[in-house]
């Protein structure tokens, strides 16, 4: 990556954030985009880089949900920035994270640097945007995972929260606690840029048994601030999960369903009070 990348990824400021910008999210099912509409936009809209990669998938259905998701992310960037869909830059950062290259024209920049994530699972796309912070979201269906999935995830965690997980004993609730998790340190892993690239046991949340996380122990290299993490199930046993550095401020989220033709009336959610501060 170049100097003026990590320069560029560096401009997504977590120390300021407009509190009246809200935290957008667009959750799309597959087939909230016909296959022909997603093929003649991706035509129109991706860049050579995604064009190759959408070129080799082996099966037709992978390469029509890596469409939509791009699609989704283009459409929606633009309603967001204000610019045209194929004009939009996509930078990735040295771990393969991608990011909005910033407008250089003052009302832009005045406006704030966009950051956003993507996750598709089940046949859902779920994408977030923000701007002057960085988010990290992640999306899971509680009947998309087989036991051996589940089992996978249980010895992933850190030991309080496989305890608290496997307290209903095995069966849909143990399975939901789990993705519950899950989605959480997914959502977090990729609003810090890693990934799976640290431990999922190095932190922990205290999670509500329905709903909210109750406190949050960051891993030893999270040398920044609390975090704001948001749980929602916006279709039944489809999970919802969002993270963001405190500093985003006291904005709401915006969840918006299907695919962003245009700025319908999203629902609206509070950001919910940030934990994780460290004493």
């Amino acid at each position: 990556m170049t100097a003026e990348l990590r320069t560029r990824e560096a401009d997504v400021d977590t120390e300021r954030a407009p509190d009246t910008a809200p935290v957008t999210l667009w959750l799309c099912p597959n087939d909230g985009l016909d296959p022909e509409t997603a093929r003649l936009l991706a035509d129109h809209w991706l860049d050579a880089r995604e064009q190759k990669t959408a070129g080799k998938f082996l099966f037709e259905r992978d390469r029509l949900q890596y469409l939509i998701a791009h699609t989704l992310v283009r459409r929606a960037l633009s309603l967001e920035a204000g610019r045209a869909e194929a004009e939009l830059v996509i930078w990735r950062s040295a771990r393969g994270r991608p990011f909005l290259r910033p407008a250089t024209d003052r009302l832009s920049q005045d406006s704030g640097v966009l950051d956003f994530n993507l996750s598709h699972a089940g046949g859902y796309n779920l994408l977030g945007i923000v701007r002057q912070a960085r988010i990290g979201v992640d999306v899971e269906r509680v009947d998309d995972r087989d036991q051996q999935a589940v089992a996978t995830i249980l010895n992933a965690i850190a030991p309080t929260e496989r305890a608290w997980a496997e307290q209903p004993g095995p069966g849909r609730e143990r399975d939901r606690r789990a993705l519950r998790i899950w989605t959480l340190k997914e959502a977090y892993s990729k609003a810090r840029g890693l990934g799976l690239g640290i431990p999922f046991d190095s932190f922990e949340f205290t999670l509500d048994d329905e709903r909210g996380v109750r406190a949050f122990t960051p891993p030893a290299d999270d040398e920044a601030r609390p975090w704001r993490f948001v749980e929602l199930e916006p279709v039944p046993g489809v999970l919802v999960a969002v993270a963001v550095p405190a500093a985003a401020g006291d904005a709401a989220i915006h969840l918006n369903l299907g695919f962003p033709w245009s700025r319908s009336a999203p629902q609206e959610f509070p950001l919910p009070p940030p934990v994780g501060e460290r004493v």
